[in-house]
């Protein structure tokens, strides 16, 4: 709140404007940015504040930025190169490969050992 304020005057300011505010019990909250980032805060502390009819949040916490992993493409040419040096089938070639995040060489040590 407002240093100085006393919480209970603050309290029936709010209610005088149409003001309410409620604090949230949360365990985790998830932020997905559009640049791909992800944003995970850990026992936060939210608050829920209504005004006119408008909710909004309020949140803060520590938090972790997550950054997005890379879209591994594979190809169905390096799917049958293992596939045939490991003399395994397309799709345990293909599982495998995904796996290894698209690593030919992993993929073949892994699938002969």
């Amino acid at each position: 709140m407002i240093p100085g304020v006393n919480p209970r005057q603050m309290q029936q300011m709010m209610k005088q404007m149409g003001m309410s505010q409620e604090s949230l019990t949360a365990t985790k909250v998830t932020i997905e940015t559009l640049t791909g980032q992800t944003l995970v805060f850990r026992n936060p502390d939210v608050q829920k504040i209504t005004m006119k009819g408008q909710v909004t949040f309020q949140l803060s916490g520590k938090f972790d930025t997550v950054l997005p992993k890379a879209v591994i493409s594979i190809s169905s040419d390096d799917i049958e190169m293992v596939a045939e040096s490991a003399k395994v089938s397309k799709e345990v070639a293909e599982t495998t490969l995904k796996q290894v995040e698209g690593d030919i060489a992993q993929a073949i040590v892994n699938l002969t050992e």
